[in-house]
This record gives C-alpha cells, structure tokens and sequence, in this order.
C-alpha cells in the first residue's frame, strides 16, 4: 500500500529503448558490475563502484561521479528477478557503505521518499535486437525532466556498450 500512495502523487518515469544486441548481452549489462560501471550515470559521469548482488534479496550499491569530482551513491534490494524478462527493485541514495540516505540529505530538490522503484521489463525482438523499457516511481516533481534526461544519457551510454560489443563478442564474455 505505501508504494501505491506515492505512486499516485509522484509522476512515474517510464523510458523505452531498443538495442541492436542480444538479449542475452543487454541483461548481461543490467546484471554484471563490471559492465554496469561503463555506463552507469549520465554523460560525463563515470561509475568507479559498483556491487551487485544479482538475487532477489540481494542489494546493489553503485556510485556516480561528476566532473567536478561530486560522488552520489545509490542502492537498493531486488525483488522480482525473471532472467531475461524483468527485474524489480528498490533505488535509494545512499552513503559509500550502503545505508539509506535522503535526496535532501545530498541537497537534491523537492520531497524524495526513502525508497524509490525500478522496474525493467526485457523484450527479445530478434537475435540482435532487444527492447527495454525501465518505469522509475517516485521522483519528486522538481526534477522529474531532470531524472528523464539522465536515464536518456545513462541509456545512451548503455546503447555505445552494448553494441560495442555486440553479438560476435557475447561468448567472450559469459
């Protein structure tokens, strides 16, 4: 019930992107934290940390990092874990170790409620190609344009990655 009241004041973020890569590749760049560091975070911003533990129950910690040097750490649970299908799971700012903390506490803008919610769903279109669509519930009103042009860079980002590498080069890496 808590997740549907501020679903219903908050405008949800919901992004779809398609990728010219396997669906097996583009989980593999949700999933593995090595992966997830070359493309976490909007352009200019680079990912020195990530830790995942890719179960439902399992948390995930990531940090990004401006060009001015200002690091922003995030974190949350996976709840829902269907393997190329869709993940579920909390999102939450956070300190270097993991606790919770609040968008205020960082100085970002209007009310942010401690746990935020991602959802990705995967669609394999053909061999090469891969739909995504990501819904993000919970960012305030202030900087929800902000919040879409940041995934949009962060996707962008995903787009260079996954197709770097692409199909030839999936049984490299699994």
């Amino acid at each position: 019930m808590e997740r549907e009241l501020f679903i219903e004041k908050l405008p949800p973020i919901e992004i779809t992107r398609i990728y010219r890569a396997p669906i097996e590749w583009v989980w593999r760049a949700w999933s593995d934290p090595e992966i997830i560091k070359q493309w976490w975070g909007p352009s200019r911003y680079i990912s020195n940390h990530a830790k995942n533990d890719f179960r439902v129950g399992g948390k995930y910690l990531f940090d990004m990092e401006s060009p001015e040097g200002k690091v922003t750490w995030s974190t949350g649970v996976y709840e829902t874990i269907i393997p190329y299908k869709k993940i579920v799971c909390t999102d939450s700012f956070s300190d270097e170790f993991g606790n919770i903390i609040l968008g205020k506490d960082i100085g970002m803008p209007g009310v942010w409620p401690e746990k935020l919610y991602i959802t990705i769903d995967f669609e394999k279109i053909d061999n090469n190609q891969t739909k995504i669509i990501i819904r993000h519930e919970g960012t305030p009103r202030e900087v929800h344009d902000e919040c879409i042009q940041s995934w949009n860079q962060s996707f962008d980002k995903l787009l260079e990655v996954v197709e770097r590498y692409g199909d030839e080069n999936l049984n490299m890496i699994q």
